[in-house]
């Protein structure tokens, strides 16, 4: 068999195929905004005084070294602020664009004085935004359907610096021992950094990736809740309980009376100087 070169394979294809669910079916929340703006209303309701979370803040560190001093920086997609708070303080000016309502509701609380931070509820790929130093988003590309005219804009409208941030595998270990011991059909990702990385590269663009390896973990107070929460992503119609559990039960320690799974994931940063 031959193999095609990266150059003949179409990774936006890939990438939209990748959206699709088991079924070969759009999910609705891919296509309905309205499902969407419900999602983030009820996520924004759960969050705490500018609460984010704990990973986080070592993958900002990573990304900060790509961040000139005294920029101006768009931020595609910030939801509840992982990267805005640290963002905030390093750049000149910041503008947000989110598609949705609730998320920039949310975010205004914490900037409501502030003439350095400009809002915009829309979609990336649809709003006419002016060009800045940086341009950047993390876990924010999930609904971008034609993502080449997504990285062109990016591309575009950086002057300086362009960044993406995607937390990927390896999907949790026991899935692994599910599948390969088992025989059990697994919903492995379906989208990955690697994609947009190769379109960069279709596009002339060849950006840099950093790898930066993090941690996981889950806490349940029951072995119920783990077991019910850790076999989700078993596609088989039918499934033994007790594989579950055997596929677990090396994973899991008990501390403070709860059961805890820890496990090893990535966070993927791809930066480059716009192209022209």
């Amino acid at each position: 068999m031959i193999k095609q070169s990266p150059l003949q394979l179409d990774f936006e294809k890939l990438w939209k195929e990748g959206m699709l669910d088991w079924h070969g079916k759009m999910p609705e929340r891919m296509i309905d905004d309205e499902l969407e703006e419900a999602f983030w209303a009820q996520s924004m309701k759960k969050k705490t005084y500018k609460q984010t979370d704990e990973y986080a803040r070592k993958i900002y560190e990573k990304m900060k070294q790509h961040i000139p001093q005294n920029s101006t920086c768009i931020e595609i997609g910030p939801g509840w602020g992982n990267y805005t708070f640290q963002l905030h303080q390093d750049v000149k000016r910041l503008t947000l664009v989110d598609g949705s309502e609730s998320v920039l509701a949310y975010l205004k609380q914490y900037f409501e004085n502030d003439p350095n931070v400009q809002f915009v509820h829309s979609k990336w790929e649809e709003e006419q935004i002016e060009e800045h130093d940086v341009v950047m988003g993390v876990n924010c590309f999930y609904r971008m359907y034609e993502m080449n005219a997504a990285l062109k804009k990016m591309n575009k409208l950086a002057k300086k610096r362009a960044i993406i941030g995607l937390t990927t595998g390896p999907i949790q270990p026991h899935y692994v021992q599910l599948d390969e011991q088992f025989g059990y059909d697994i919903k492995y990702p379906r989208r990955d950094y690697i994609t947009i990385v190769n379109m960069l590269y279709q596009l002339g663009i060849y950006a840099n990736c950093e790898m930066l390896k993090l941690e996981r973990e889950y806490r349940y107070e029951t072995k119920q809740q783990l077991y019910e929460a850790q076999s989700k992503k078993i596609l088989s119609t039918r499934f033994d309980m007790a594989h579950v559990k055997e596929s677990l039960k090396r994973f899991i320690v008990i501390e403070d009376g709860q059961y805890v799974y820890r496990y090893p994931f990535y966070a993927a940063i791809i930066s480059w100087e716009p192209v022209r």
